[in-house]
């Protein structure tokens, strides 16, 4: 139980999928790959796993909880890397997550890895911010030059 409250406190991403049997070797190989990218793979019990999310603000992913479950749990939001692993297991089917305490479907998950980084991001704003001043001051520099010469024509 305590385990299970420390993996939704402690990470920013938590994947819930259905587990179907799968030989060991390919288990440790995709832990593996997923630890590669600071994704650690549990195995809780849904019997204990339930009655915590009921009284968290995580009881919107009960839902998932019915059959075999594993937890892709990470302190950072890897979800594209995370899905590039998954994608070579088919074994493993991606049912919801919460990064940073959102809850998404699948569908969630991979349009939230298809958004560009934060800085990225961060260096459009900048760009398109930079931009306005100059066009503002161009802008008001028209006026008066058209003005004149408007009124060099009259003249």
């Amino acid at each position: 139980r305590r385990q299970v409250e420390e993996a939704f406190r402690d990470n920013r991403m938590i994947a819930v999928c259905q587990y179907n049997s799968m030989p060991g070797e390919d288990v440790v190989m995709m832990r593996h790959y997923l630890r590669k990218y600071n994704i650690q793979v549990k195995f809780f019990l849904n019997e204990i796993v339930r009655p915590v999310l009921s009284q968290s603000k995580y009881k919107n992913l009960l839902p998932l909880f019915v059959a075999r479950n594993i937890l892709l749990v990470s302190p950072e939001t890897k979800a594209k890397e995370m899905l590039r692993v998954l994608k070579g297991v088919p074994q493993i089917n991606l049912l919801g997550a919460c990064i940073d305490d959102t809850i998404l479907s699948r569908q969630g998950v991979e349009n939230f890895a298809k958004r560009p980084p934060l800085e990225a991001a961060q260096g459009q704003t900048v760009g398109a911010l930079a931009l306005l001043p100059s066009q503002t001051s161009s802008l008001l520099q028209r006026g008066p030059a058209y003005l004149t010469a408007l009124l060099d024509q009259h003249i």
